[in-house]
């Protein structure tokens, strides 16, 4: 009998599902994310957090901006390459933080250009959306090292990048003063950090040339 025509089942190696994400997609958000982290530290150390409306805000705000993009950047890495898992749940979680992520930036942008309506229920219930964003990446930094689809450094270091919010507002909270310093240090050792592992390490996500 002829066995030339049986269709053959693929390799145990070969590929399932979507094809990898390119490294290019992984390097570009961890450059984001580096830039945008470093000049959001640089913004609370310069004029310390949430600071007075005038020049000295707009600037802040606009560092903020940089490092809210970079997260938009840092989740469509972590779409691309199923940092979270390859389920529909787990993909619908990384859209759903992109939508806060939206809506925070609508929030950053107010504040940058409206802030004489920053007492207007609008403008608060768009505020929320900043630490909600933020508890969002913190989730998403657990699901990560939960899944292990990312490995090595890249696997456990978003699990301490994202928790600024868990750590820092809790500060913030109880040690005004100290707040600056640890957000500022926290953005750099964590999110910073993070960026330069995903620029030189890509193959740590799995992400192929």
């Amino acid at each position: 009998a002829r066995t030339d025509t049986i269709e053959r089942p693929a390799p145990a190696s070969a590929p399932v599902g979507r094809p990898p994400a390119a490294t290019r997609l992984v390097c570009v958000a961890g450059a984001a994310v580096a830039v945008g982290s470093t000049a959001w530290a640089t913004g609370i150390l310069a004029f310390g957090v949430n600071p007075e409306p005038g020049w000295r805000s707009t600037v802040y705000e606009l560092t903020s901006l940089l490092f809210q993009l970079g997260l938009v950047a840092l989740v469509a890495a972590q779409l691309g390459t199923g940092a979270t898992g390859t389920g529909r749940l787990a993909r619908f979680f990384l859209h759903a933080e992109h939508v806060l992520l939206g809506l925070a930036i609508v929030s950053t942008l107010a504040w940058t250009f409206l802030p004489a309506h920053r007492d207007d229920a609008w403008f608060l219930a768009l505020d929320a959306f900043w630490p909600l964003s933020m508890l969002g990446m913190f989730a998403i930094g657990i699901r990560i090292a939960i899944a292990g689809r990312w490995t090595g450094a890249a696997r456990w270091w978003p699990l301490g990048a994202e928790s600024w919010a868990p750590v820092n507002v809790p500060i913030a909270a109880a040690l005004p003063t100290l707040a600056p310093h640890t957000g500022a240090g926290h953005l750099l050792v964590g999110y910073a950090a993070l960026g330069v592992v995903l620029m030189l390490r890509p193959a740590l996500t799995g992400a192929r040339h």
